[in-house]
């Protein structure tokens, strides 16, 4: 773009085109350009097929993952997708364009796991060799994983990295509705659980409310911005107070 001539101005930004054409002075006006690279890792892991009501967490993940991205391509900002289970399962390098997000969000729907169990530190350990130049990360996952710590303090140390963490209201406070068979979709072992026996049950529920706690304290104690959202929730509104919090305190 271009103004008019103000005293005071740099006379080595005249645009002399225009200026010969009008026959007044006029300066070239620039606007920063602003692009940022954001990268979606998205946990597909069997755990993901869990749901106790409409929503499966792996369905919530794709439908957040999928919001991100076109909000990234409004900004005219590149999005990258990374899939893992317990390991990277596929990979889409960051562009541009609605035609790309379409493509990330397919390989989000369509995409299964390779193998068994979940691998977050494999992800971020990825990520960090593809990605030479700091990044927007958005780490979508149940977090049902360990040793993965020592990756996330490592990526946070150069890219701006956000964990969504994703849970069913099951997984907090399971319901006395008997004796029950149960598979783990990590492993694919069957047992029995008696829901009915409540010091059992008790010690579950208490199990999984200290692993979401020490989750939110941990991420805390390093640095890492984590939004825990519900399977049954709404997660627009956490994730607006999330973007609004983090507005205020860049």
């Amino acid at each position: 773009e271009v103004r008019e001539y103000q005293p005071g101005d740099d006379i080595r930004l005249i645009d002399w085109n225009v200026t010969a054409r009008s026959g007044n002075p006029f300066i070239k006006v620039f606007e920063e350009e602003r692009e940022l690279t954001v990268f979606l890792i998205a946990d597909i892991s069997a755990s993901g097929t869990f749901g106790s009501e409409s929503q499966l967490k792996k369905n919530m993940i794709a439908e957040i993952a999928s919001v991100l991205g076109f909000s990234a391509i409004k900004n005219n900002d590149k999005v990258g997708l990374i899939l893992f289970s317990n390991e990277v399962v596929k990979y889409v390098p960051p562009k541009k364009g609605k035609s790309h997000v379409l493509r990330v969000i397919r390989e989000l729907l369509y995409t299964k796991p390779s193998g068994h169990g979940t691998s977050i530190k494999s992800a971020l350990d990825f990520l960090m060799k593809v990605s030479k130049r700091r990044c927007v990360i958005f780490l979508l996952s149940d977090f049902l994983d360990d040793k993965y710590w020592n990756s996330i303090r490592i990526t946070t140390r150069k890219h701006d990295l956000i964990g969504i963490n994703i849970y069913d209201p099951y997984e907090m406070v399971f319901p006395d509705i008997g004796m029950i068979k149960v598979e783990d979709p990590e492993t694919g072992s069957m047992f029995w659980i008696d829901t009915s026996y409540n010091p059992d049950l008790n010690q579950m529920n208490n199990d999984n409310i200290k692993s979401l706690n020490d989750l939110e304290k941990k991420s805390a104690k390093i640095g890492l911005d984590i939004v825990s959202i519900s399977t049954t929730d709404d997660y627009v509104d956490p994730l607006m107070k999330f973007f609004k919090k983090r507005g205020k305190k860049y």
